[in-house]
């Protein structure tokens, strides 16, 4: 692909002390593309997340979105930047205190006060977008089961219209069924949107069902990437191991 890529990592490294997690990552995101990390816990997905975001700093390394370098920005810039940005978190990280339509605007209102009637309508257009009725618009996020407040989550992320969603570990906390239903409405999302998006998982259907492109994170590196369809052909043995949940390989 040719162009500016919308999110570029070159060499990013960071350490916390002598734990050395990021050992210098370089990836490549286009425009309208979709990319899942893979890598097991503690493989630095989370970390490298959070320097996307600019919640951490490298120790060195560039971090470029749209061209600009994340890594250089003061507080003001970087928040100019994060408009630009959507999250669905893990566990969705909803508010227990606000009902769903203030959830799902929240990105939008901050939690400041704003004109109740036309959040509320966009509350009920991007609720209706993954698959909810506009009659839980007043309920708590206690009030719904797990699957439905990812549907929110969701929803919240992409109220702002964002150039960039990041998932972080979509799927946990669902079962096959749910977290296939979540796969099939965040593709379908990114699609309709025309956004890029950057997923971080260890679940391998999630992975191959919502990205173009997979790269695995391995002892601070990106040892491989390539098409979802090359996942299990990546004749890499690191990637195989993992991809097929062996105990047996070089990961231990």
């Amino acid at each position: 692909m040719n162009g500016t890529p919308k999110i570029e990592l070159r060499n990013v490294a960071k350490a916390f002390g002598a734990n050395r997690v990021l050992e210098g990552i370089d990836l490549s995101i286009q425009p309208g593309e979709s990319v899942a990390i893979i890598g097991g816990s503690g493989s630095g997905k989370s970390v490298t997340l959070k320097c996307i975001l600019g919640l951490i700093r490298p120790d060195h390394g560039e971090i470029l979105v749209d061209g600009a370098d994340v890594t250089r920005m003061g507080a003001r810039e970087l928040e100019r930047q994060r408009t630009k940005f959507g999250m669905l978190f893990q566990g969705g990280a909803l508010f227990d205190s606000l009902p769903v339509w203030r959830n799902v605007t929240f990105g939008i209102t901050q939690g400041r006060a704003r004109d109740a009637t036309r959040m509320r309508r966009i509350a009920a257009e991007n609720l209706e977008r993954v698959g909810l009725d506009s009659k839980i618009l007043n309920l708590r996020p206690s009030e719904l089961s797990g699957g439905m407040q990812k549907r929110v989550a969701l929803a919240r992320a992409i109220a702002p219209r964002p150039e960039i969603i990041f998932f972080d570990e979509p799927t946990t906390g669902l079962d096959p069924i749910r977290a296939d239903v979540i796969n099939d409405l965040i593709m379908s999302l990114v699609e309709d949107l025309g956004v890029t998006a950057l997923t971080i998982t260890h679940d391998m259907a999630s992975a191959r069902k919502i990205a173009h492109r997979v790269a695995m994170l391995y002892d601070g590196r990106i040892i491989w990437q390539g098409p979802r369809d090359r996942l299990h052909s990546s004749g890499n043995p690191y990637v195989d191991q993992f991809v097929q949940g062996r105990a047996d390989g070089p990961i231990r």
